[in-house]
């Protein structure tokens, strides 16, 4: 373990993910470091997307950036990189060019031989967790700070089509055309997921999120089958790694974008939050979930781009979904997904501003 850290000073983060009542939500935005911000793209312009994820100093510059536009309105800090990493670490060639590009992806199960039989991720990832303990001495205890990682499936998409896609259709051959192959490589990203989460928590992170950005795109099923498992994998595996070195667990959150039919499950797979996208309303979240798990979102991010009048409708009726009792309890407020680039920082200023006055306790 690295050397002391600060003391937290807001822990509002914390203890809503472990389903405690807070004074008000803790809120964060996925996204948060990234090309809304002018800041993010002075630097991008003069560096490669990886290169940045690969440079501690920038990568760390980049998770600070927001915190210090917005000082006082934001609960958590999120370490800048990319859930690609891991493709990777396990041996392959990913662009950003602009969008995610591999130059080889796995065609047919007999590719995944060409990769990496063992990935240790201190040689492979090693620069992301010096950027996660710089961050942590240099956000000296004012918020929280996340890692993340995606999970297998969407990970196992990227690999397999080679890119982003609407269709699916490379992956999903797989699925149902090689069933025991694609679980056998689900397995082994699970693993290195476990590898990287375990590194992360121990460079510094007080808080780790599994991305399942494509998990609507699985029936109910096709979830339980193929992504579930490799779930419940990551999040078994970050548990059992970190008690068998003493190190303190920290709350781990799930966020499987569009697969709201499956919240149940998620509720039982072993983490403390699971974050919603904006399809599903928090009430009836919340009666599928009870008290099992925290919740994290949801509000769509394009109301961002909707005017001030817009912002604080939409967030106090978030607010009031949420707030069970006239209290935040256990809920992280969100966007339910990324923010995107078009946002006007100062609108996004004014929706963390909205988030403290409506998500307040009542009195």
């Amino acid at each position: 373990m690295p050397e002391a850290f600060a003391p937290l000073k807001n822990d509002l983060l914390i203890r809503a993910a472990k389903g405690e009542e807070t004074a008000r939500a803790p809120v964060w935005v996925m996204r948060q470091a990234g090309r809304y911000l002018p800041e993010f793209r002075a630097v991008r312009a003069n560096h490669e997307f990886f290169e940045i994820c690969r440079t501690p100093e920038l990568a760390s510059e980049i998770t600070l950036q927001p915190i210090r536009r917005y000082k006082g309105l934001l609960d958590a800090a999120i370490i800048f990189s990319d859930i690609l990493v891991v493709p990777q670490a396990m041996g392959m060639d990913v662009q950003m060019t602009p969008g995610p590009y591999f130059p080889e992806p796995l065609n047919v199960p007999a590719d995944v031989e060409k990769l990496k039989k063992v990935v240790d991720v201190n040689v492979e990832l090693g620069y992301m967790f010096e950027a996660i303990t710089k961050v942590r001495k240099e956000l000296n205890g004012e918020v929280p700070l996340i890692g993340f990682c995606g999970a297998p499936w969407t990970l196992f998409s990227y690999m397999i089509e080679g890119g982003g896609t609407k269709t699916f259709q490379k992956c999903k051959t797989w699925l149902f055309k090689y069933p025991e192959e694609s679980k056998a490589l689900l397995t082994r990203i699970a693993d290195v997921c476990v590898d990287l989460l375990v590194g992360q928590i121990k460079a510094g992170a007080q808080l780790v999120q599994v991305f399942d950005s494509w998990a609507g795109e699985l029936s109910p099923h096709d979830f339980a089958i193929f992504s579930l498992p490799s779930l419940k994998r990551i999040s078994a595996g970050v548990r059992s790694r970190l008690a068998s070195e003493n190190i303190p667990a920290v709350p781990m959150t799930l966020f499987a974008k569009g697969a709201n039919q499956s919240l149940a499950a998620q509720a039982v797979a072993g983490y403390d939050v699971l974050g919603l996208d904006w399809c599903i309303d928090a009430v009836e979240a919340r009666r599928i979930v009870g008290d099992k798990v925290a919740l994290q979102g949801n509000l769509d991010p394009n109301v961002l781009y909707g005017g001030r009048e817009a912002i604080e409708r939409e967030v106090k009726r978030m607010a009031e979904s949420f707030k069970m009792g006239g209290s935040a309890k256990g809920w992280i407020a969100n966007l339910g997904h990324g923010i995107t680039p078009g946002v006007d920082p100062e609108d996004l200023r004014f929706f963390f501003e909205c988030v403290h006055k409506y998500s307040a306790k009542a009195v």
